[in-house]
């Protein structure tokens, strides 16, 4: 009788018969991030951020005149920290933040927290420009729309700093149980089993 073979797959085999490359798909849960109800509030914080570019940074001059360098950013004597503070909420806490809640990769995150911390730098470095012009240029001083993308700012980079240290956090813990389980898996496999034979035949 010809024997018959079982097509059936096993828990533990894919599509391919092959088994599942549980490596590879840790390293990809790895490297993503799971914000939850937090990337509600991001994306509220990215929304406020394109608004603040519309309300006036520096007298007549918004947050869009600053971007582009047009007459209301010279007339109103826009220093380089503004401009600086402006191209950084756009790129990365605007930008980069939409990426990382779209792909959520972990990386991503990463850039839209360091991106967002400096953007906070410069933001109260150009409040202070605002407050300390020269007497020889003209200006108004700080806008509402620049004092509101400040604070926007510096409050998505605390929810950024969240959600990348869990993860970071998760991610050392998982690395931990993996040494372990490594270190145990070692020292079973060093385990042969009783020595047969007499004790004088051991050796020593």
């Amino acid at each position: 009788m010809q024997r018959m073979t079982d097509n059936r797959e096993g828990p533990d085999r894919n599509e391919e018969g092959a088994a599942p490359d549980y490596d590879t798909a840790e390293r990809r849960i790895d490297a993503e991030i799971d914000p939850g109800v937090r990337a509600v509030v991001v994306a509220v914080l990215v929304l406020l951020l394109l608004m603040t570019l519309a309300l006036p940074h520096a007298g007549g001059a918004s947050g869009f005149d600053v971007l582009s360098g047009g007459g209301s950013a010279t007339a109103e004597s826009i220093a380089l920290p503004s401009r600086i503070f402006v191209w950084f909420v756009v790129v990365f806490s605007v930008i980069a933040s939409v990426l990382a809640l779209v792909t959520r990769i972990w990386a991503l995150a990463w850039v839209a927290l360091v991106g967002s911390a400096v953007a906070s730098v410069f933001g109260m470095l150009s409040i202070w420009s605002r407050q300390t012009l020269p007497v020889d240029q003209t200006g108004g001083g700080p806008g509402i729309g620049l004092i509101i993308g400040w604070i926007v700012v510096v409050v998505l980079t605390f929810h950024w700093l969240k959600a990348v240290w869990n993860k970071t956090t998760a991610q050392l813990e998982a690395q931990e149980r993996r040494r372990a389980a490594a270190s145990d898996a070692e020292q079973n496999s060093q385990w042969a089993g009783p020595v047969l034979g007499r004790p004088t035949d051991r050796k020593r």
